[in-house]
């Protein structure tokens, strides 16, 4: 293994470190910003909606401009995008002021997910062996630290700018250093005309066949069904339906947080050990159990462990998703991945309202039975997941590739 594959693991398991404490940043202090801008409760879902419509698009641009710069650019330039739009966010007052926030962090954040996911698939594909669960508890660790400033933020009453500006003080140069040793894959995008116009082909002459990604993308958004779930209405679901306190409701998410910390932090070695499809396979099940305890639950300590086992299920699927493409499409893993990425926003988008609309309509109880099924699903395209006969993650590991080609700053 080589002293550049060392660093691009360690850059790029820092991008994802910073982009879990922006993102949590910024959706742990939403009633902040709803006071700071006055925005009523009834314009409040547009703006929400808005944040992962752009994303989509931005998941989208990113696809287009891998075809003539390297992903590794693409992540250069959009992590201080999404840094310098929190920053916007936390010290406006006018309406306008966080529309145009909102909408460049959303752009900017679908364009970083896409590229350092793109880039999570190459450097996976150069080790011989699953690291991409690694990277994502990178990102949960961020999380983690994202949601502890916030709350200290809101303990002090410090004013979202105050909050925000010594964190992107500190992890935009960071994130600009880091950048310097990014690996791509070696291959330069593909040049404009015929080749870089053909909707999914990129320098190795790969197609995207969206038939073959679609139990991807279908798992992809099952996934963030069951996530947006956790992090939108597991406080609400605690407090109201399982009377807990207002404090002890705070619990599940930062639960379901540590335990996909711990899930992910273990989970490459039971891909390596055990096949990605057979950890794809538990995860799904330890998730659909999950939710069945959340709604039989009698009380709060009990659905606080049906949100643990959550957490350790559902934490392991979307990084061995992204993988999977990558496995599918290695002739066009970062237009696979771009694709694959928009349906995040898609599983978000639908998961909250449908929750909300459930538990209002009937109850909340009825409603975390959706998200128990629509885990329960992923079991049947597990087999979307298994590695072609000369690829990893089968238990038989390929050797590891020393000539990764072109890495270091991506100039």
């Amino acid at each position: 293994m080589t002293e550049t594959l060392r660093r691009g693991r360690t850059s790029l398991a820092f991008g994802f470190l910073a982009q879990g404490v922006a993102f949590a940043l910024l959706v742990t202090r939403i009633p902040a910003l709803q006071d700071q801008y006055g925005i009523s409760d009834g314009l409040l879902p547009v703006f929400l909606a808005a944040v992962p419509v752009l994303a989509g698009a931005g998941s989208m641009g990113a696809e287009r401009l891998v075809r003539r710069v390297r992903p590794s650019r693409v992540m250069r330039w959009s992590q201080p995008a999404v840094l310098l739009a929190l920053l916007g966010a936390g010290a406006g007052d006018a309406m306008w002021e966080i529309a145009v926030a909102l909408a460049a962090f959303g752009v900017a954040v679908g364009a970083l997910d896409a590229s350092m996911n793109m880039l999570g698939v190459s450097l996976q594909r150069a080790y011989g062996r699953s690291i991409m669960l690694g990277f994502h508890a990178a990102y949960s660790l961020g999380g983690i630290v994202g949601a502890s400033l916030a709350w200290a933020g809101a303990h002090w009453d410090l004013s979202l700018f105050v909050l925000y500006l010594p964190v992107v003080v500190v992890l935009l140069p960071a994130a600009l250093l880091a950048s310097r040793w990014y690996v791509d894959d070696g291959a330069e995008g593909a040049p404009e005309g015929p080749e870089g116009a053909d909707g999914g082909r990129n320098a190795e002459g790969g197609v995207v066949v969206f038939r073959t990604l679609l139990p991807l993308c279908l798992v992809m958004a099952f996934v963030y069904i069951g996530d947006s779930t956790v992090s939108n209405w597991g406080a609400k679901y605690l407090q109201d339906v399982l009377g807990s306190s207002e404090q002890l409701s705070t619990v599940p998410y930062n639960v379901y947080m540590v335990t996909a910390l711990v899930g992910r932090g273990v989970g490459d070695l039971g891909v390596r050990r055990f096949g990605a499809v057979a950890v794809v396979r538990a995860g799904a099940v330890l998730g659909a159990v999950g939710f069945g305890v959340v709604a039989v639950a009698p009380g709060a300590w009990v659905g606080i462990g049906g949100f643990t086992l959550l957490g350790l299920g559902l934490c392991v699927i979307v990084p061995q998703t992204f993988a999977a493409a990558g496995r599918l499409f290695p002739g066009a893993s970062d237009a696979a991945v771009a694709r694959l990425n928009i349906f995040n926003y898609v599983g978000f988008l639908v998961g909250s309202p449908l929750v909300g609309a459930l538990g209002d309509g009937w109850n909340y109880r009825g409603a975390m039975v959706v998200p128990l099924v629509l885990v329960l699903v992923i079991l049947r395209y597990a087999r979307s997941f298994a590695p072609g006969p000369d690829r990893y993650g089968d238990g038989h590991e390929r050797a590891r590739t020393a000539d990764v080609g072109r890495g270091g700053n991506g100039l």
